[in-house]
């Protein structure tokens, strides 16, 4: 095998090869590398291929064997309306059951719709990851899910996550804060699980106020004060969720005042007329522009700025984030009025941020996704679902985080030797054979043939083997077959961090 692969080396390496920074960036900006996307990225120059990402074309396309599948799910072919209300009625149905057994069986086949959308919002979530070409793009929609975080176990949320993430955060994910900002809150699997679709005049629900000052905006310690909360959540009286096709009952004065969209409400019958002061403004009652101001307002603070600037730049570049760059991206951020990919240009152009490439410590998503787009680079897997349960079992399952805070990006969280463990366990189970990535997620369906190439034309071409230390080199000689050169190539120090 060591002769075969110095022949292999000699040969690839008679082509031009990405520089070790180059290749670090790849892996940073993007899910991973992979063959396809190193030979992008080698054909455009780093700065063409970061601007790319940057502004993706409306015009790219997945594979046809990826878009294939995302095309065939239910979530892709119904509205999420329809779903949700379709569902609804199959719980009220069940719940009026009498016999037991009968009401059981039917209860338990509600409860396996449900769960079949969630699988399915995260299979479409992962073909894109692995697949897309706009890879910055995938990779904000995530950051943005776990900004803005909802858990999918909460109600119906189910029904609705794959809409929140398809039609409210992708198109988004590198547009102005502000637009995500009202497209979340707007988005019935946020309102749910906020629970502000019960927040009315004489009932306040404080949860979603808090949360959105908390976490989605302004960020802890930030000055505002309980009576911000309260003044917020009076604001966001009557916004909610309805499945009633038909309007509720209005009088003449307050029929203008309603806002349906899809299954969006705002009913001026549960808001709060009154004035109101928050953080500093005074917004007089008139009915869901309240909301409209509030956010404005919210989108444009300085602290807004700083706590979304700290949060993507601790994303992209690991622990504790220098201040100066994170003061850097905020300046960018509000010049630009909110502008994502503005504020990460100047992120991207950081000596900062250069400094950090390559030692990033991945969190479960960046491994597994990583880890099969190497492997496999544009060879479209059948099933999604190992992956599925691989982030399931390193604890960060797709829109499973149950507290509105999101998963932590800081290394503690994934670096412990349990974590390790279950990431040894996995990095066997690709670097051995397909480890069920090909094979049908349907009953006596066949495992099609599919072995990982690890030690390929990327590793040397595109100057892998440039980035590894000697003790992993060594390690890597003693391999005895190439099951386990891809076991301990994927469980090496350098392949768990960006």
């Amino acid at each position: 095998m060591a002769a075969t692969a110095a022949l292999f080396a000699t040969s690839v390496h008679a082509e031009a090869s990405l520089s070790v920074h180059d290749l670090a960036l790849l892996n940073r900006v993007s899910w991973g590398e992979s063959a396809t996307s190193a030979d992008d990225l080698q054909k455009m120059g780093a700065r063409a291929w970061l601007e790319r990402q940057l502004r993706p074309r409306a015009e790219d396309r997945l594979p046809p064997e990826a878009q294939a599948q995302i095309d065939a799910l239910s979530i892709s072919k119904t509205p999420m309306t329809d779903l949700v209300v379709q569902l609804n009625a199959q719980s009220q149905a069940a719940n009026k059951l009498t016999d037991p057994d009968q009401k059981k069986l039917a209860q338990q086949a509600y409860q396996q719709g449900m769960t079949d959308l969630g699988k399915q919002a995260a299979a479409r979530e992962l073909l894109r990851d692995l697949y897309s070409p706009d890879q910055l793009q995938e990779q904000m929609t995530w950051f943005w899910l776990n900004h803005f975080n909802v858990h999918m176990y909460k109600r119906d949320v189910r029904a609705m996550i794959g809409d929140y993430e398809d039609q409210a955060i992708r198109p988004r994910a590198l547009g102005k804060f502000r637009d995500l900002l009202e497209a979340t809150l707007k988005h019935p699997a946020m309102q749910r699980y906020l629970d502000n679709d019960q927040n009315a005049n004489g009932h306040i629900n404080e949860n979603y106020a808090r949360e959105i000052m908390e976490l989605h905006t302004l960020g802890v310690g930030s000055g505002y004060s309980q009576k911000d909360v309260q003044e917020l959540a009076r604001i966001l009286t009557g916004v909610g969720v309805d499945l009633n096709p038909d309007p509720p009952k209005l009088k003449a004065a307050y029929q203008p005042l309603l806002v349906r969209s899809g299954l969006f409400e705002f009913n001026p019958n549960r808001h709060d007329f009154g004035d109101k002061v928050f953080l500093g403004h005074t917004i007089k009652g008139s009915g869901f522009g309240e909301v409209e101001q509030a956010l404005d307002i919210l989108a444009r603070e300085p602290a807004t700025a700083h706590h979304v600037s700290a949060q993507m730049a601790a994303y992209f570049m690991g622990d504790d984030p220098p201040p100066a760059v994170v003061e850097r991206m905020a300046k960018a951020f509000q010049r630009s009025d909110g502008d994502i990919a503005a504020t990460l240009r100047v992120l991207f152009a950081s000596r900062e941020f250069e400094a950090s490439l390559g030692k990033a410590f991945k969190d479960p998503m960046h491994y597994a996704v990583s880890a099969v787009r190497l492997a496999y680079d544009d060879r479209v897997i059948l099933n999604t679902t190992p992956m599925q349960n691989w982030l399931n079992r390193m604890t960060e399952g797709l829109y499973n985080h149950e507290t509105p805070d999101g998963y932590s990006m800081a290394a503690a969280s994934w670096d412990g030797p349990g974590q390790l463990a279950v990431r040894f366990e996995i990095a066997r189970q690709i670097g051995s054979g397909s480890a069920g990535l090909f094979k049908l997620d349907q009953p006596q369906a066949k495992d099609q043939p599919a072995f990982p190439q690890l030690q390929n034309a990327l590793y040397y071409k595109a100057g892998i083997d440039q980035t590894l230390a000697a003790p992993t080199k060594s390690a890597l000689g003693q391999a005895g077959s190439p099951q386990d050169w891809n076991t301990l190539f994927l469980s090496s120090p350098e392949f768990m961090r960006r």
